[in-house]
Order: C-alpha cells, then structure tokens, then sequence
C-alpha cells in the first residue's frame, strides 16, 4: 500500500476509489487522454476509474500509485505511480501526468523526484525506469529535470491511450544517480 509523502508545496497520497469522480477531468484532458488509457467514456466511466486507481494498489506489492495534491489545499494536481515492481530485480517503473493547471510548475519533477528517492530508500530498489512516447516531448523534459538518462528508443513498444502504437525514448535513474540541483 502506498504511503503518503511530502514534498515542500505538494503532497502525495494514496488513491481511493472512493475518489473516482475526481478523475474525471483528466480523462477530459485531450493529452491525458492520447497517452493514458483509462477505459471508456461511457455510462460504465466510474467504474473503469475504479479499476484504474486499484491496479495502483494491487495488494501485491507490484504497484503503487498516488495523488499528487497541492499540500495546502488538497486540490488534485496530477498523479504518480510505480508499475511493475520487480522485488527481486529491485527495479520499477514511473509512470506520471498532469492536470493542465499543473503544467509547467516544477509539480511533475517534484513528485517524480520525490517518488523515485521513495523507492530507493524506502523500498531498496535499485533501478527505476520510465517510458514516454517520442512525441510527447513535455514527458522528455520531466524525466530529463528529474535526472532520468536517457537510454534508447524502443520501436512501436507500446499502444497508448490513442489505440496507435507508438515509438518510445527509455529513461532511468539508479540509486547511486546523484540527485539534480534543487
């Protein structure tokens, strides 16, 4: 089960399901939507959302996923998860987006940052890794700002929220990456 984390402006809380409705903004998102696949937009949405918050909380220790929220407010900013926790490789995967009044505020550097130093010292993972689509250049330029090398490119590796599949850039930090500069 995830656990909160602060981090300076935002706070990082576990989803609940009962919190469905409150994602319903980013699925209107059109670039949530293109890179995120959350269900359909039908009269079953709920539901999907439901789903989607608890394959982020799976019970078994192979996701974790967050609500990014601004820490004096509460309001929902974004989210955060690591997918496919691998307990005996000691590596995960980052995954992350933003609602558009975050954008462009340091909030997504911040919580991945704050996310990843978790894993590393809560979880003792040594690797955690990410993909974003290479036409998603503002995924790029978050993993970059939160000290992800760049690692490759990965040909037509995985179909997003658009249903087309999509070349992908790899990105990675280890737990020996120095952090970068405030």
């Amino acid at each position: 089960m995830s656990v909160e984390i602060a981090a300076g402006a935002i706070q990082l809380l576990p989803f609940r399901v009962e919190e469905a409705a409150e994602l319903l903004p980013a699925i209107d998102d059109p670039d949530i939507r293109r890179w995120n696949r959350f269900g359909e937009q039908n009269e079953h949405v709920l539901e999907d959302l439901r789903r989607w918050i608890e394959a982020r909380s799976d019970g078994t220790g192979t996701a974790l996923g967050w609500a990014v929220r601004a820490a004096l407010s509460g309001e929902l900013l974004g989210q955060v998860s690591l997918l496919h926790i691998d307990h005996d490789q000691r590596d995960a995967e980052l995954g992350y987006w933003l609602l558009p009044h975050s954008r462009g505020r340091g909030v997504g550097t911040t919580a991945a940052l704050a996310v990843t130093r978790y894993a590393f010292e809560a979880m003792d993972l040594r690797r955690v890794q990410l993909f974003h689509a290479v036409e998603n250049p503002a995924s790029c330029a978050l993993a970059t700002r939160a000290g992800f090398l760049y690692e490759g490119t990965h040909r037509q590796s995985h179909r997003y929220g658009d249903g087309l599949w999509h070349d992908e850039h790899s990105h990675a930090r280890l737990a020996s990456d120095p952090y970068p500069p405030s």
